[in-house]
């Protein structure tokens, strides 16, 4: 039931609950009716921070479950005017540098004044006791900052665009943002890390850009490529990137064709070529520059590097291998199997090799005694992994120091690398494992920083999932009759066999079933309800593996999810997992961004390349733990699982998400003590051979599957559908098209 149109004014004391994407709120308001009461509102209530004083349009009206409430049709910010409401507004955070206690210190001294003497004349500040010169220059330019987003946001309101991306329109444009935003809409796609095509695209309806622009259509075409290279793919058949740009902008099929021919002949960002199809019949590839620039040099570098005349560790090419093997063999204490034994003199011998296995076959100890070999004889080893903790996993093993691939190649802002062909890293041997999760990008930059003459291994299990960035290079560097010299390690080790998490493993890996019963490290809580089994995931990772295992739920249990979304998906179970192990708590600091909760104890994980924070940038997929959140400086701190302490301001905390729970592709090349994977029937269209063996080998002692037998058995049977894009393979061959080529085609 709800009533004619009313005016609602209040201060906004909490948001209990925000949809990022359409900006619907849910609030508590203070009437200042007396009593304390707070009342609820719902509605748009974009870009309103808790503190402001609200003018709200809209009515009253009574929900079933929740009561009286209003609901809000459109809102303006008025500035308070009693001295309790400047106290309350300046004290929420709202302005950088203002906590609680500031705020009452200057209010106690300007009064009701305070607003108008910030806005006019803030040097007068520093009469406030305890304010000096740097901290009042501080909150003057955060007040117009603030002042300058606000603008912008409402002119951003239209067209429904979030708090959190107005923010970074400003931060990328400043005073220029609505001009920008009115007259080229389809930069903002480009330019602003969050803004898609299709919010671009509204922007540009909203402020009158014609449907059938030729700019649109462009746009249109690049974004259609861009979506394509987040699912792995390094370019497009040219058919099948009209017809996915025909459906997506909705106009004539020949309009498409004209803007692509013109964005290829001004390389304009595009670029065209011909390659193998699946047939082996040639066929119109399309490229972003980048990938197709990256592809190129990446084919010619490992050439230059197999053919390099000189020879780093040339020391190997006549050595007596009997002797080096019995003398590794006394400083390790076991003997290498023949085909480790073919691997370790492979990589010793050879300018680039790949070693390739599952678990339990004996990777580490080969990538050991490889390592021990080339010490040994004197050669500077250099040892790097994608991710922070398969890094340190890599130094463990080897007892010396291994770093990220972007540390080691000090990543720059805008993503260049210290390191390269013209600075090669100063290196005898470089050893990258978790190799099966380089894409073409890094793999890319990683190649140029070899030095001519050096021996590069690349070490990973080539059937768990490809990289989360666009390539397959692990893949096609071991293609069939390509010029990189390989091992595939098949033998399980007798020691490995008693783990039912590598036995299963490579049950899965082969086609049959997970054995659920009778072992002590692998277990199956069958669950056919999604929602039930969400539930029952929660109930796992916070009460039974701790009571059973003694293991804590938030360091050593990990759950990996084969999808985002659903009921047991990694959103929702972040929320009920963060609830069960971080609940909030009267002396533990929060901070509501969005539809998130960030608290001090959290782990978290980024959502997106940053190469401006941290020493050398801080990655998509890095994980840590909130250490620290400061509400007046509005600011909270990551220890990530490198060791670095990496600051985040509020307004930058839509890189961050929970990550209790991941899904299985932002799990590659980590490790955990548990891990407990929620398989359900909801997941159908994901359930494949290949993710299923992924989060499997993520465990070092224990696997629980929480879900049904028949979703298990889906994922089991169905071995990924069709390679990437890529046309590495073919590059590395020299560039003959080879007929039968298992490439990707235009269906």
């Amino acid at each position: 039931m709800s009533f004619q149109n009313a005016v609602l004014e209040g201060v906004l004391e909490r948001i209990t609950y925000a949809n990022e994407d359409n900006g619907y709120t849910v609030a508590r308001v203070d009437s200042g009716r007396g009593g304390g009461e707070l009342l609820t509102v719902v509605g748009s209530l974009l870009g309103a921070q808790v503190g402001e004083s609200l003018r709200m349009e809209g009515r009253w009206g009574s929900h079933p479950q929740y009561g009286r409430q209003f609901t809000v049709e459109n809102y303006t910010t008025v500035l308070p005017a009693t001295v309790q409401g400047i106290r309350r507004y300046l004290g929420s955070g709202l302005i950088k540098g203002i906590g609680p206690r500031i705020a009452e210190r200057i209010v106690d001294h300007f009064g009701t004044s305070t607003l108008d003497v910030i806005e006019a004349d803030p040097r007068k500040l520093i009469e406030v006791p305890g304010l000096g010169p740097k901290r009042t220059e501080k909150i003057a330019a955060a007040w117009d900052e603030q002042k300058a987003i606000k603008e912008v946001m409402v002119f951003l309101q239209g067209v429904g665009v979030s708090t959190s991306i107005a923010v970074r329109i400003y931060k990328k444009y400043g005073d220029a943002s609505i001009s920008v935003v009115k007259n080229q809409p389809y930069r903002l796609a480009a330019d602003v890390w969050g803004i898609g095509f299709l919010t671009a695209d509204r922007i540009a309806q909203s402020v009158g850009i014609p449907h059938d622009s030729p700019e649109r259509v462009k746009a249109g075409l690049q974004y259609a490529l861009s979506q394509s290279t987040d699912q792995g793919h390094c370019y497009l058949p040219e058919e099948r990137l009209i017809s996915d740009a025909v459906k997506l902008l909705q106009v004539d099929t020949g309009l498409v064709i004209d803007c692509l021919g013109r964005l290829a002949a001004e390389e304009e960002g595009v670029v065209k070529e011909t390659v193998p199809g699946e047939d082996g019949q040639p066929l119109t590839a399309v490229y972003l520059v980048p990938f197709h620039r990256a592809e190129l040099s990446l084919a010619a570098q490992l050439r230059r590097l197999l053919h390099a005349p000189e020879d780093r560790m040339a020391a190997f090419q006549d050595v007596d291998w009997e002797a080096a093997l019995g003398w590794l063999a006394e400083r390790t204490g076991a003997q290498l199997a023949p085909e480790q034994r073919q691997a370790v003199q492979l990589a010793l011998s050879e300018k680039v090799a790949v070693l390739t296995g599952g678990p339990g076959c004996g990777k580490s100890f080969t990538v050991r005694s490889v390592v021990e070999l080339a010490r040994a004889k004197k050669a500077r080893v250099v040892l790097a992994a994608p991710t922070g903790r398969a890094a340190k996993r890599l130094s463990e093993l080897t007892g010396a120091d291994a770093s990220t691939v972007h540390r080691l190649l000090e990543l720059k802002p805008g993503g260049d690398a210290a390191y390269d062909r013209d600075r090669p890293l100063e290196a005898d041997l470089i050893v990258v494992d978790e190799a099966s999760m380089l894409d073409l990008l890094l793999a890319n930059k990683l190649i140029k920083a070899v030095p001519p003459g050096a021996h590069l291994l690349l070490v990973g299990d080539v059937d768990q999932l490809p990289s989360v960035g666009a390539g397959e290079v692990l893949r096609d560097l071991l293609a069939e009759g390509g010029p990189v010299p390989s091992v595939r390690l098949k033998r399980i080790f007798r020691q490995a066999q008693q783990s039912g998490v590598v036995t299963n493993a490579h049950r899965i890996n082969s086609g049959a079933q997970p054995v659920t019963h009778g072992l002590r490290d692998f277990f199956l809580f069958a669950e056919d309800d999604a929602e039930e089994a969400g539930k029952l995931t929660v109930d796992v990772v916070a009460r039974r593996i701790p009571a059973k295992f003694g293991l804590d739920p938030r360091r050593d249990v990990q759950v990996l999810t084969p999808m985002h979304r659903g009921p047991a998906g990694a959103g929702t179970l972040n929320g009920l997992l963060q609830q069960a192990v971080s609940p909030a708590r009267p002396d533990v600091p929060e901070k509501r961004f969005g539809g998130r909760v960030f608290r001090v104890g959290d782990k978290v994980t980024q959502i997106r390349n940053n190469y401006e924070k941290g020493a050398c940038g801080v990655f998509n997929g890095t994980v840590g733990v909130v250490t620290a959140l400061h509400a007046e400086d509005q600011r909270l701190t990551v220890r990530t699982d490198e060791d670095e302490e990496v600051e985040y301001d509020f307004d930058e905390l839509d890189e961050l998400a929970h990550a209790y729970a991941v899904t299985i592709h932002r799990s590659q090349g980590s490790e955990y003590p548990a891990v407990v994977i929620p398989v359900t029937t909801s997941a159908w269209m994901m359930l494949q051979r290949n993710l299923l063996y992924t989060a499997v080998t993520r465990a070092k002692r224990l696997v629980v599957l929480v879900g049904s037998r028949r979703a298990i058995g889906q994922a089991v049977r169905t071995v990924s559908a069709g390679r990437r894009c890529t046309a590495l393979d073919h590059r590395l061959r020299g560039g003959a098209a080879l007929p039968g080529s298992d490439r990707c085609s235009g269906g």
